[in-house]
């Protein structure tokens, strides 16, 4: 650890340090109030309201000449990192699960689920995430069989690495009552062979014929898995991120968390649109939060399903399955009536679509349901916007609504996506130049667990378009490429925007949070390719050290 680091904790750990203070000898990368990149070498901050006070060159000692100082070596300054797409108790769970991403068979796979189950013989359920049989020999699903071979006296429960599809063995499916006569559910499919019997994969509200049975975790549990949540994000230089879809017990534990002042980090929860307490939080009206440290004001509405596993509906047939379309989550009724409750209710509505289809019935909805005046200052968002018919991309900026992206899922499905989808629907797939040069305003993310809570890895693939071994060569659809800058507003400042927080963080200009991070290499000054490799070496809240290597 360098000196800031060692300076800091000394002075935090005596209660000696005192407004204001001077960071000094870095290079400073923020935003003004334009949104346009600005360059300083010192930052002064109020380490008792914590504010940024005023930034520039070594001028400014001049006018601090009472602020403490803390020397920076030369390194390099970032805002806080927003993620504006994650899902945070989903990822402290997923810290104790067996892990699969990244396994290159269902029999690597199966192996790492025997391992695991061996290693915790305690646990009733074995449960675990990442799975991806695009990745495998055989790009098939599943089946129950070699998950019935290394675990036949438990339940086993594996999601898909996008959580939009599960893999059970026998007991679990037994335990769900699950047979050849049970039928689909509206919005889901039971995976089966040709004999008519399930194989074990349950694709999106089939799910819930499994989970349902899988027995809850207790508030002390959920709590340590936010703990390690926050601890695993704030080590990536994340200061602040959007909850995609919390249930009341979690929005709960957020607001007592937030009493007890323990909430380390930021957090911008999207109440799920699931919740049978929904009417009463949207009857209650939103909660501005004056320390921005639990906003609460947007729903998360679920559409559809996600490609990999099918789900997302599309227009046309899927070009390698032509008889499916994917899966609407919602029906069309029921997600009119529950966006036009929401936008009744003066909320921020946020409506996953991913499918080409599903965007279009999103922008239809928006369109009628939003007035001209307040569409703007509504900032509504469509979470993940990966494939939209060209066409229906100016209707983004005409309706004012926000795409909220994860750049990182164009490098993870580019093996996959044009399968799916054929090159002509690979036009509006993951085009984000289409939608920087419209004026769009791309709210980043990372989707984590779903991918890794890395920001940097969503900005090396908003820049390349390349996966980290530099494939394929000059990106994938290389057209649709962002700049460093774009890429980190849509990290910061942007992110910010897409929760009515852009004056306050995300850009370290003076009266914002000082949330910030210092990192090991300048990423203005390297090689696109390296940049995700960037580590984090000290995360700042509020000019508070919450975290240093």
């Amino acid at each position: 650890m360098f000196r800031i680091a060692t300076f800091a904790c000394a002075l935090l750990s005596t209660g000696l340090i005192a407004a204001p203070v001077a960071l000094t000898d870095i290079k400073g990368y923020g935003f003004d109030a334009k949104r346009q990149l600005q360059q300083f070498n010192v930052m002064v901050f109020d380490d008792s309201t914590g504010k940024v006070l005023a930034r520039g060159d070594n001028s400014l000692l001049q006018q601090y000449p009472e602020a403490k100082t803390l020397k920076g070596q030369g390194k390099t300054v970032l805002p806080g990192l927003i993620d504006g797409h994650g899902h945070v108790l989903g990822l402290g769970f997923n810290l104790s699960m067996t892990e699969l991403r990244g396994s290159q068979s269902e029999q690597a796979a199966v192996q790492r689920v025997a391992k695991f189950a061996a290693a915790n013989p305690d646990l009733s359920w074995i449960r675990g995430r990442g799975w991806n049989q695009v990745l495998w020999p055989e790009k098939q699903f599943p089946t129950s069989a070699l998950l019935d071979e290394a675990v036949a006296d438990k339940p086993v429960w594996l999601r898909r690495v996008d959580g939009h599809a599960g893999w059970a063995n026998s007991k679990a499916l037994a335990i769900a009552g699950i047979t050849k006569e049970t039928l689909d559910p509206a919005g889901g499919e039971i995976i089966r062979d040709s004999k008519g019997n399930p194989t074990g994969v349950l694709i999106d509200n089939a799910m819930s014929l499994v989970e349902q049975h899988i027995p809850n975790n207790t508030d002390a549990q959920k709590r340590h898995a936010l703990k390690a949540a926050f601890d695993h994000l704030l080590a990536l230089g994340i200061t602040s991120t959007h909850d995609a879809g919390v249930n009341t017990d979690t929005v709960k534990l957020y607001q007592q968390l937030a009493a007890e002042q323990a909430l380390p980090m930021r957090i911008y929860p999207m109440l799920s649109a699931n919740a049978p307490q929904l009417p009463q939080w949207l009857e209650a009206g939103i909660i501005d939060d004056p320390t921005d440290f639990l906003d609460i004001r947007s729903v998360k509405i679920y559409g559809d399903g996600a490609l990999g596993s099918r789900g997302a509906a599309l227009i046309k047939p899927y070009s390698d399955q032509p008889e499916q379309s994917g899966l609407l989550v919602t029906q069309p009724d029921q997600l009119s009536h529950i966006m036009q409750q929401t936008i009744n209710a003066g909320f921020q509505t946020n409506v996953h679509a991913i499918g080409d289809r599903a965007n279009r019935l999103v922008l239809d909805r928006f369109e009628k349901l939003v007035p001209e005046k307040k569409r703007q200052p509504s900032r509504h968002r469509i979470e993940h916007a990966q494939i939209v018919a060209p066409k229906d991309i100016p209707r983004f900026a005409q309706l004012h609504v926000l795409p909220a992206m994860q750049a990182v899922h164009a490098t993870s499905d580019k093996n996959m996506a044009g399968d799916r989808l054929g090159v002509a629907r690979l036009r509006g797939a993951y085009a984000w130049r289409s939608f920087i040069d419209q004026g769009t305003i791309i709210v980043g993310g990372s989707d984590y667990p779903v991918e890794l809570a890395n920001a940097f890895h969503g900005i090396h693939a908003s820049v390349t378009r390349q996966s980290h071994d530099n494939q394929p060569e000059g990106g994938w659809l290389p057209e649709q490429k962002l700049t460093l800058t774009e890429a980190l507003r849509s990290f910061t400042v942007d992110a910010a925007y897409g929760a009515f927080q852009e004056n306050s963080m995300g850009t370290l200009a003076p009266g914002s949070w000082a949330d910030f991070i210092i990192i090991d290499r300048d990423i203005f000054q390297i090689p696109a390719q390296q940049l995700w490799q960037v580590e984090v070496e000290q995360t700042y809240v509020n000019g508070k050290q919450v975290f240093a290597k």
